[in-house]
């Protein structure tokens, strides 16, 4: 009965184990749809980005032949990096700098 008993405990241990390793961060996942096309996102969030100290611009862009979030920056720097996400709901996020940006005067 001991024995049975041992390799009824022995088999629990070992599915928990496999349990455990289907449901961890091993597991690849597939990169996951933006529910919203990237205009509506951008529509969304350019004023939160456009706020940040150092941001001139947002735009659509293509990033390695993909729809992104292009923000246009004075000077890059750390702290502003910071504040400006990789990504927005599935987006990947580019920042650029261009210096500032003037409009030209009316003529």
């Amino acid at each position: 009965m001991s024995r049975t008993l041992g390799r009824a405990i022995f088999s629990l241990v070992i599915a928990v184990g496999l349990a455990a390793c289907a449901s961890s961060s091993y597991r690849r996942e597939e990169p996951k749809m933006a529910a919203k096309t990237i205009e509506e996102v951008l529509r969304e969030h350019s004023r939160e980005l456009m706020s940040l100290p150092g941001v001139v611009g947002t735009a659509q862009g293509l990033c390695a032949e993909r729809p992104c979030i292009k923000v246009y920056v004075i000077r890059k720097s750390a702290e502003l990096g910071s504040k400006i996400p990789g990504s927005i709901e599935g987006y990947p996020v580019a920042v650029e700098e261009t210096g500032e940006i003037r409009t030209f005067p009316e003529r």
